[in-house]
């Protein structure tokens, strides 16, 4: 009996030395296992165990043996299901009373195995010595198939297994720790809060790469360009930049990405999917960013806010592309003649005039343009609408640009752009460029018919028509075309009998610039027409 105490106290010294390494026993257990132990029993009935010799316990599911009794009651929780323990405080429930005593740690913070090396702290030891194996190197665990160190989850990519079936849409998982999180898109849990912002997260990584919003922590930098993220996804994804890997490609047109998700954006562009959908207005989107900066137009918010000088904007991009006027930068170059641009959308209209594509085509007319916003003001001649109007004279104009020169008639707007030849103001720079042709005889546009040269655009297209005949001016009252835009609004007059040039010493009215123009040298006597065959000179009065 003496013998049996000696070695009942050794047993215990053995049971004391297993709860510091490996964590706590379950108490209930261990003295089934002492009493197995003390008494010597060597037999056990029960319709699942056989007694194969000594105190051996054998599972009738799985064949393993035991020679403790409180051990085999312990795996047989594995088969039947049962987790007597229940946390009073969440109400999750375990097999182990030493996995409950673990997880009450959750609620209490307590982490009492430290790293000796970083002093992080730990909830369990066994996290402490997957962790300690960061700063020795350790990596026990060989893939037999790819040689990489990893094993169980890892080996799941080789085989395809996915043994963790969210019961409620029958999507599998190779991890456990997976199914957990996906099964709070159902629930809507999000366990995971802000302190500072009130934001919740479903994900503890989602989380913890929040919280570096208002730290300002970004850990992960680029060797090549010293950029540097917050979370180590963006780095990966940025450093393909730099390496020009674009992983995703579209199966269709053989487009090819950098990120998948403007790759699975892609996609939805061919099938016409459209599954992000604003719950005030009905419209739908194939982007989620899309919809997230539509309902801004509901909100009213501009959350970008330039430093500078002020403006906010509801869109980061359109607040990146404004920063550009302020710092002048002009990041898109074209490899043709070196300008320099600083939208990309810029740079691909400017690319057509280099090669001569004009995609977009009136189809009224067939006339073609560069861009799509000169079609869509193009079209406006044909309808007549002029949408745009001054609020102070009530003056209505084709393009939001006329109106908005316009205006400074009314405002006395400041003509900032002056020629330095003659004084002459301008209130556009562009206007100003073009009046510099008088000075210097540019004529950049010529008539490749025959060889006419124009300093304006405008009176360059005017002339091409007169080649072609072309006439896509017409009145929507009579029907007669003309081939210049001013020619159709003369013609206007006759039929409104508007007169809107009046002589300021007689009071005589006309419909035309020139005819008042012409009957001005009644007045002033001027005959700026000489005869070849020495002649006096004639004035020519034309009037309507």
């Amino acid at each position: 009996r003496a013998s049996i105490q000696f070695s009942a106290t050794t047993y215990l010294m053995a049971l004391k030395e297993e709860r510091e390494v490996l964590s706590e026993i379950d108490v209930k257990d261990q003295y089934e296992d002492l009493l197995d132990f003390t008494t010597g029993e060597k037999s056990f009935c029960c319709p699942q165990t056989e007694k194969t010799g000594k105190r051996h316990f054998t599972c009738q599911q799985c064949g393993i043996r035991f020679t403790l009794k409180g051990s085999w009651n312990r795996h047989m929780r594995i088969h039947t299901g049962q987790k007597p323990y229940t946390c009073q405080q969440c109400g999750d429930s375990f097999a182990l009373h030493r996995n409950l005593k673990v997880h009450m740690r959750i609620h209490t913070g307590e982490k009492p195995y430290s790293c000796l090396q970083c002093g992080k702290s730990f909830s369990n030891q066994g996290n402490l010595k997957v962790h300690m194996r960061i700063h020795t190197g350790e990596k026990p665990y060989i893939c037999p198939q790819c040689g990489k160190r990893s094993i169980n989850r890892h080996l799941r990519i080789h085989t395809g297994e996915k043994p963790y079936t969210c019961i409620q849409c029958g999507k599998s998982f190779a991890q456990l720790v997976n199914l957990k999180v996906h099964i709070r898109i159902h629930t809507g849990e999000k366990p995971y809060s802000c302190l500072q912002c009130d934001k919740s997260f479903s994900i503890h990584g989602s989380f913890k790469i929040h919280t570096r919003v208002h730290t300002g922590e970004k850990p992960y930098s680029c060797l090549q360009c010293g950029k540097s993220f917050s979370n180590q996804g963006n780095l990966k994804v940025h450093m393909r930049i730099h390496t020009g890997e674009k992983p995703y490609i579209c199966p269709q047109c053989g487009k090819s990405f950098t990120q998948k998700v403007r790759f699975e954006a892609h996609i939805r562009i061919h099938t016409g999917e459209k599954p992000f959908t604003c719950q005030q207005c009905g419209k739908s989107f194939n982007q989620h960013r899309t919809l997230k900066d539509h309902m801004r137009i509901h909100t009213g918010e501009k959350p970008f806010t330039c430093q500078r000088c002020g403006r906010s904007f509801t869109q980061k991009g359109t607040f990146n592309r404004h920063m550009r006027v302020h710092t002048g930068e002009k990041p898109y170059t074209c490899q043709h003649c070196g300008k320099s641009f600083c939208q990309r959308g810029t740079i691909k209209n400017h690319m057509r005039i280099h090669t001569g594509e004009k995609p977009f085509t009136c189809q009224q007319c067939g006339k073609k343009f560069y861009q799509h916003r000169s079609l869509k003001e193009h079209m406006i001649l044909h309808t007549g609408e002029r949408p745009f109007s001054c609020q102070e004279c009530g003056k209505s104009f084709y393009q939001h640009r006329t109106l908005k020169n316009h205006m400074k008639v009314h405002t006395g707007g400041k003509k900032t752009f002056t020629c330095q030849q003659c004084g002459r103001s301008f209130n556009r720079k562009g206007n100003l460029n073009v009046h510099m042709r008088i000075h210097t005889g540019e004529k950049p546009y010529t008539c490749p018919q025959c060889g006419k040269c124009f300093t304006q655009k405008v009176c360059f297209e005017a002339h091409i028509r007169i080649h072609t005949g072309e006439k896509p001016f017409t009145c929507q009252m009579c029907g007669e075309s003309f081939n210049q835009h001013r020619t159709l609004k003369d013609h206007m007059r006759v039929h409104t009998g508007e007169k809107p040039f009046t002589c300021q010493q007689c009071g005589k009215s006309f419909t035309q610039r020139r005819t008042i123009k012409d009957h001005m040298r009644v007045h002033t006597g001027e005959k700026p027409f000489t005869c070849k065959n020495g002649m006096e000179h004639v004035s020519i009065n034309i009037e309507p």
